[in-house]
């Protein structure tokens, strides 16, 4: 497929990252509705990986997808994860068991998955780039591109190394569009000069822009009472140039509803919107959060052995985007032993070795009222 062709694509993809759960396990039931209703309203693009729902996705794939519907009806993007990769023969040998967990017979999209400076290492090292091209030869692989969790200049380095890729894949939401870490914009414009297809992750920062503040809720209300807050992200991400798809990790029908309402008319924002839009992006990142870096020397000597940058990560997003499940659910599970906030013993040992100098007895005690109930 040319890359002009890729843009093609009905826009919004099916990220199966994220499904409905019912006791436990994936609920079949309710993701046949939901893969069933996304077609019928036009959309095509499936999104899984070796490692999503702990090797479990795939597997529903194929039953709720590759089982019920004709195979030229549907895209299916996959992924190979340099972390599972200790020797030159896993890269075939994971591909096949792709290949047989998904029954898709060949990917349309493959992706090296997650490339960072480490796991770029990896992927060099046994030649993957060349061995896409082979499997493309071969029939096995439509499209070929990865996905990208790093700085705008090694991406650049990257396309201009490798210019046969089909794709790429990018963490991008308004939201980060200029944080330094995840360099939302700055990665984007590589792309955009290299002319590759892009293919948008995290659109709604993991949920985090799906549910905002009270305040920052009734502002956009007053500009567009009839969107969801969520529609504004997908809505940023989907009318950027250049994008192919994006990929939205669903987990029940009404966010399905909600994401084919948006793309079925995508449509741009208003001057107000726009404003509107500005004025939330600056009061989300003028948030009065805790300027913790996660270093980590508080960890070392920790008697109760307390992961005080993770908790003090969950406690900065209730600062910064409201009081909602995401932030708890992350909280119990980097808790699940306990080791909670409200164990802390307020022997300071953790402040001593602060290069910050964050009162962290303090912010442990605030964050436990809020999580420890």
């Amino acid at each position: 497929m040319k890359r002009e062709d890729l843009l093609k694509i009905p826009k919004l993809g099916f990220g199966f990252m994220r499904l409905p759960m019912k006791n436990g396990q994936i609920d079949m039931e309710m993701t046949c509705k939901m893969v069933d209703k996304f077609m019928e309203n036009g959309f095509t693009y499936f999104d899984t990986a070796y490692v999503y729902h702990g090797g479990k996705s795939e597997v529903a794939l194929k039953e709720a997808l590759v089982m019920r519907h004709p195979r030229e009806s549907f895209t299916i993007a996959d992924k190979l994860p340099a972390w599972e990769l200790k020797c030159k023969e896993d890269v075939d040998k994971i591909f096949n068991e792709e290949l047989e967990r998904t029954g898709a017979g060949y990917f349309d999209f493959y992706l090296l998955h997650s490339i960072e400076t480490g796991h770029l290492a990896i992927y060099d090292k046994y030649d993957c780039w060349a061995w896409g091209q082979e499997m493309k030869k071969k029939g096995l692989i439509k499209n070929f591109g990865f996905s990208f969790h790093d700085k705008p200049d090694l991406l650049d380095k990257i396309l201009t190394d490798h210019p046969e890729v089909d794709f790429v894949q990018l963490q991008i939401n308004y939201i980060d569009w200029d944080n330094e870490i995840v360099c939302s914009g700055g990665c984007y414009e590589v792309a955009r000069r290299h002319g590759v297809p892009i293919m948008i992750m995290e659109p709604v920062k993991g949920g985090n822009l799906a549910r905002l503040r009270p305040d920052l809720e009734e502002k956009m209300k007053a500009v567009s009472p009839e969107r969801s807050i969520a529609s504004w992200a997908m809505r940023f991400c989907g009318l950027l140039d250049g994008v192919a798809v994006v990929l939205s990790g669903m987990s029940d029908m009404e966010q399905l509803d909600d994401n084919i309402k948006t793309f079925k008319t995508l449509e741009p924002f208003s001057q107000k919107e726009k404003l509107c839009l500005e004025d939330v992006v600056n009061d989300l990142l003028s948030a009065p959060t805790i300027p913790c870096t996660g270093c980590a020397y508080c960890v070392d000597g920790c008697p109760a052995g307390i992961k005080i940058p993770d908790i003090i990560s969950a406690y900065n997003t209730v600062l910064t985007y409201g009081d909602h499940d995401r932030p708890h659910f992350f909280y119990g599970g980097i808790t699940k032993g306990g080791h909670t906030a409200n164990s802390c013993l307020a022997c300071g040992q953790c402040e001593t070795v602060c290069p910050q100098h964050i009162e962290i007895i303090d912010v442990l005690q605030r964050a436990s009222k809020i999580f420890d109930k």
